[in-house]
């Protein structure tokens, strides 16, 4: 052939289809590469070479995985955006095309192609049409389909090569065979191999008319399904396959399961809709999951609840130190669902700082109900469809998580965890999973929850459902209504220890299978890990320092370096190195500073001590701000500015002097974020002090949120506040009165022998706050107001 006839043309690789050069026709896209080429074509005006892959699960092909004959075709119609990522065009199939050679990969595929013309019709070809013809209406007598008379009527005024393809493309053909069809270059290769199709399927139908009449003979004309299904049988049979038993099979483990008529029937008729199809054929392969889906979910099949009150308050004592109002709220849910066990009680949350014990806790709760356990992690779940699942006639559809693991559990009444709920992601192209978790954790509606798969309700109802999460303020506000929230905070140093020593260690000592003859850890050991090489609310990273000693201390035994091992304070950092935490100490060798204040903050690793400096400068009545301030935090400054320049006046501040003055106000560890309202008092102060000289108390420390009438409003996170000022060694800590309701519940453990002091109004914190001169050596004789 001429050059004329070579192009190179945008590709489309098409999985399990073989188009045949006839009429217009849709194709469905999905891969990026394909849809890229047919909007390429389009763009460009140029027609598109469609040719089949020899293996469709390849998902990226290469030259040598493609056929060596396609087909040349014209996009008439794209669709404009794709749906369920599936996109449409419609093509008018012209001429068969050569596949030569590969031209590119990306962004799209492109073949140089050869096309093949049909040859002038010859004198043979009316002859050879007239056999067509008679083997096509003997076909259709056969076969009895009368809808395709019509197509015969158009081949009587078509050419031989189009008559060819026309009964290629309208008959029941696999892609195998259209294939083999397609690489037949002269028609009359052509013809012989349709002649030879249509025989074949002539003697098919003939064969399977015998087997009917085979079939007609054992049984009642009355019995039209027991017809059916020895019809089959005998299908089967010659193809030796036995799907008559196995459907007889499905029949009595649906009769044996435990679950309701609606449901048995449903999988019932779908065992008759198997039983109808060939067992080779792909949708009998995707029925075939689907029942044994349903049959192995245990609808109706329940463990045996028993709630013994002691048993269980000694089994979180167990697995759990302090926690105490926790455990208490635990036990007091247990002990209504033993009076009520009907009793639609409240979804319980458990949110808390990484490594607090949030998952052992609902694995003990699981424990003492003598339930099955299962955890579900929603970090990172963005598809609504991991929640509720895939239609089955999606390729490679399941069930959704939910069903999933009620699947994995064995009954129907689990203890189900659903992990980081506060991490449940929302991409609107897929659905918003926490709006199929509102259904799920609604004891009005989760009775019948639908799962897509599996396409009757299912029953949530009798599931204790437990979740955890680290931060509630991510959480959408519908799905809070359904949770009541067990706040779990950090842990003290001496919680820790007793943690470490009490569980941690033998833990991690059987774990690494050490005895605990061989390596003993002192108290001092412990101490200095929780302070100098652990800085988290939880024990989680406690717990891996521990193992990295108990590491070491097996290499060692391995090795036969030393066979016994004591853990002291003073020996740790030869195990750990160098320590990794500095201690935040306050320095009580000086009185007070000025324009320096200790604040308190929380963090999601627990609280700590945050220290505020502000400087004043000659400039023009600027504020800046530094230390990754977040918008709530610049705005406190400038309320705390504002009260500031109000009471000027009772301090002896200039009416000029702000606008003479630049303010400076800058918190430390300038890498790390930092935001909230709760250090509003603190900045007031730091402003104060630095624009009067007065010195703050070094030994106190304060938290709460100020107003510009200036008001002190409640803060959160008291209690890991509380504990890093504990740390810091600060004697005093100045608290909203607000918050008294939330001191009153902290163990006295976590105060200790520091002062509360409990503040409405700014005028408290500066008088508690503020050093008068007798207090500041060598300013015993001034006045109460230091100027700048």
């Amino acid at each position: 052939m001429s050059d004329e006839n070579r192009l190179v043309l945008p590709t489309v690789a098409l999985r399990g289809v073989t188009i045949i050069p006839t009429r217009l026709m849709k194709i469905e896209l999905s891969r990026k590469r394909s849809v890229e080429a047919v909007k390429s074509a389009l763009e460009e005006g140029k027609e598109i070479f469609l040719v089949s892959q020899k293996d469709p699960s390849v998902e990226e092909p290469w030259f040598t995985d493609l056929e060596g004959i396609g087909v040349v075709a014209k996009v008439e119609r794209f669709s404009e955006r794709p749906v369920n990522d599936i996109w449409t065009a419609y093509i008018n199939a012209g001429r068969r095309a050569k596949n030569c050679s590969m031209m590119t990969m990306d962004p799209f595929l492109s073949m140089e192609v050869e096309l093949i013309e049909n040859p002038e019709p010859d004198d043979t070809y009316a002859a050879m049409n007239e056999v067509l013809l008679e083997h096509l209406k003997e076909y259709l007598e056969k076969v009895k389909r009368v809808n395709n008379l019509q197509s015969l009527f158009r081949l009587e005024q078509e050419g031989l090569p189009e008559n060819l393809d026309l009964i290629m493309e309208r008959t029941d053909t696999d892609q195998r065979t259209r294939q083999e069809y397609l690489n037949q270059i002269e028609v009359s290769a052509r013809f012989d191999y349709v002649i030879r199709w249509l025989d074949r399927q002539i003697k098919t139908v003939s064969y399977r008319q015998e087997i009917n009449d085979r079939v007609r003979k054992n049984v009642d004309q009355n019995q039209k399904e027991y017809y059916m299904r020895e019809q089959m049988k005998v299908l089967s049979e010659e193809l030796g396959e036995d799907t008559a038993s196995e459907v007889e099979e499905y029949l009595a483990q649906t009769d044996a399961l435990e679950a309701s008529e609606e449901i048995k029937d449903k999988i019932r008729k779908e065992i008759k809709r198997y039983g109808k199809m060939h067992p080779s054929s792909q949708d009998a392969n995707v029925l075939r999951l689907y029942i044994e889906a349903m049959l192995e979910m245990p609808w109706d099949k329940a463990t045996e609840e028993t709630i013994d009150l002691i048993r269980s308050s000694e089994i979180l004592e167990r697995d759990h130190y302090g926690l105490k109002k926790v455990k208490e709220r635990v036990l007091e849910y247990l002990a209504v669902r033993k009076l009520n066990p009907d009793n639609d009680g409240p979804i319980m949350c458990l949110v808390g700082p990484p490594g607090t014990g949030k998952t052992s806790i609902a694995r003990s709760v699981a424990e003492a109900l003598g339930r099955k356990y299962i955890r579900i992690c929603l970090g990172g779940v963005r598809d609504e469809a991991e929640i509720r699942g895939h239609r089955k006639t999606y390729v490679g559809a399941m069930y959704g998580r939910l069903a999933a693991a009620i699947h994995q559990a064995g009954v129907c009444n689990p203890v189900l965890l659903l992990d980081e709920i506060d991490k449940v992601g929302n991409d609107s192209l897929h659905g918003d999973p926490a709006a199929a978790l509102l259904e799920v954790l609604d004891p009005a509606q989760n009775g019948a929850f639908r799962d897509h798969y599996l396409e009757v309700p299912l029953n949530l109802s009798r599931v204790l459902f437990i979740a955890t999460a680290n931060d509630v303020s991510s959480i959408p506000r519908p799905l809070l209504d359904r949770m009541e929230f067990i706040e779990i905070a950090g842990y003290s140093d001496n919680e820790k220890f007793h943690i470490a020593r009490d569980f941690l260690v033998p833990r991690q000592l059987a774990k690494n299978g050490l005895d605990p003859d061989i390596i003993t850890f002192e108290d001092g050991s412990l101490d200095r890990m929780i302070t100098s090489y652990t800085k988290e609310a939880g024990v989680r990273n406690l717990e891996r320092t521990v193992g990295e000693v108990c590491r070491k201390a097996a290499r060692s035994i391995v090795e036969e370096k030393q066979d016994h091992f004591v853990i002291t304070a003073d020996n740790l950092e030869d195990y750990l190195g160098k320590e990794k935490y500095r201690q935040d100490k306050v320095d009580l060798s000086v009185a007070g500073h000025v324009g320096l204040v200790r604040g308190l903050a929380w963090t999601s690793v627990g609280g700590v001590t945050l220290e505020i400096e502000v400087n004043v400068m000659p400039g023009k009545g600027a504020m800046i701000l530094t230390g990754k301030m977040g918008d709530v935090m610049q705005e406190s400054a400038k309320i705390a500015c504002t009260y500031v320049r109000s009471i000027g006046a009772d301090y002896g501040i200039s009416d000029d002097f702000f606008e003479k003055h630049d303010l400076h106000i800058h918190i430390p560890e300038g890498a790390t974020p930092k935001d909230g309202p709760s250090a509003g008092i603190t900045m007031t102060t730091a402003i104060l002090s630095a624009v009067t000289g007065i010195p703050v108390r070094t030994d106190i420390a304060m938290t709460g949120e100020v107003t510009l009438r200036g008001r002190v409003l409640a803060i959160g996170g008291l209690k890991e506040k509380l504990l890093a000022a504990q740390k810091a060694g600060v004697s005093r800590v100045l608290v909203p009165e607000e918050n008294t309701a939330d001191v009153a519940e902290l163990d006295p453990e976590i105060i200790g022998k520091m002062e509360i002091s409990f503040v409405s109004h700014m005028s408290q914190v500066l008088e508690a706050a503020l050093l008068r001169p007798e207090a500041v050596p060598g300013r015993e004789g001034e006045s109460a107001v230091f100027h700048q």
